[in-house]
C-alpha cells in the first residue's frame, strides 16, 4: 500500500512542485498544504509520514510547529526535514528527536531523498507489525549506528536523553528499551526508577547499554534488576543476535565471565 506524504510548505512553488513530482513517479500519495493547523488538521486522518519544506513560516509561526508536535505524538507519526541548517536548528528546538525520522539540509540531492523516504516509510508499515525499540543514548554517533544495525528488522525510535524518553513513553509503550547506563545529567538507573514508577509503563522491559564490562560493573549493572545489559563494545552481529534472542525467548542469561 503506498504512503501518503503531507508536505507543508509556503511559497518556493517550483522547488515544491518538483518534489511533488518526485514523490508521485516514485509511488508516493503527496498532499500539499500551507502551513496552517486547519489544513493539517484536515489531511491528519489520511498521512502517514509528514514532510516539512521549511521557510520563513518556521520562525513566524513556531506554533505550527508546536501543533505537529502534539499530532505526530497523539498519532504517532513520524516527521522529516528539508531546510537550510537554521531552519532544521529551530525545528529541532521545538520537536523532540524521536518525533524526526530524518534531516536533509539544502541543497539537497532529490534521489537521496526518494530513497530514503521509501526506507522511512516502508520501516514504518514493518513497525505497526514488528517490534518497536526505543534507543536511549546521548552519544549521537552511537545512536546513529545502532540505529542502523537494529532497523532492518526493528522500528527504532531514539532519544537523547532521560526526559527525552519519558515524554515519548508519556504517549508510545515500546516494547523494549535499550537504555544506556551512564548518561549525564538523568542517569540510565535514574530514567529506569522514573519508567518503573509509571503504571502504564512498569511492565516495558529494559536493556542497559554499558561500555564496562569488569565484573564489579557488571554486578551493579543487574542489581537494578533490568532485563540485562548489552556491552557497547559488541559487534553488529552480537547485538542483533542478542536483541533476536531476547524477543524469542523473553528472558535474559548472563554472559560467562
Amino acid at each position: 500500500m503506498a504512503s501518503n506524504i503531507l508536505v507543508i510548505s509556503k511559497g518556493a512553488v517550483f522547488m515544491t512542485d518538483a518534489l511533488v513530482s518526485n514523490l508521485e513517479a516514485w509511488g508516493f500519495g503527496t498532499k500539499v498544504v500551507e502551513p496552517s493547523l486547519a489544513a493539517i488538521e484536515n489531511e491528519r486522518e489520511k498521512t502517514d509520514l509528514y514532510l516539512i519544506y521549511a521557510g520563513d513560516f518556521i520562525f513566524e509561526t513556531p506554533e505550527i510547529l508546536i501543533n505537529l508536535k502534539d499530532i505526530c505524538n497523539e498519532d504517532d507519526k513520524m516527521v522529516c526535514i528539508i531546510g537550510y541548517q537554521k531552519e532544521i536548528d529551530e525545528i529541532k528546538n521545538v520537536m523532540p528527536e524521536f518525533l524526526i525520522s530524518s534531516e536533509f539540509e539544502r541543497p539537497f540531492d532529490m534521489k537521496v531523498l526518494m530513497f530514503e523516504l521509501k526506507k522511512i516509510c516502508a520501516a514504518d508499515e514493518e513497525r505497526r507489525k514488528g517490534k518497536n525499540i526505543l534507543l536511549v543514548d546521548d552519544d549521537v554517533t552511537f545512536l546513529k549506528i545502532m540505529k542502523e544495525w537494529l532497523s532492518k528488522k526493528y522500528y527504532i525510535t531514539v532519544a537523547r536523553s532521560g526526559m527525552q524518553a519519558l515524554t515519548y513513553i508519556a504517549t508510545h509503550k515500546p516494547d523494549l528499551i535499550l537504555l544506556d547506563y551512564d548518561m549525564p545529567i538523568t542517569t540510565g538507573p535514574q530514567v529506569m526508577e522514573m519508567i518503573r514508577s509509571e503504571h502504564d509503563a512498569e511492565d516495558i522491559p529494559i536493556i542497559f547499554l554499558t561500555g564496562k564490562s569488569d565484573k564489579e560493573s557488571v554486578v551493579k549493572v543487574m542489581s537494578l534488576h533490568p532485563q540485562g545489559y548489552l556491552l557497547k563494545s559488541l559487534s553488529k552481529a552480537e547485538i542483533v543476535e542478542s536483541v533476536d534472542n531476547f524477543f524469542e525467548t523473553k528472558k535474559w542469561e548472563l554472559p560467562d565471565e
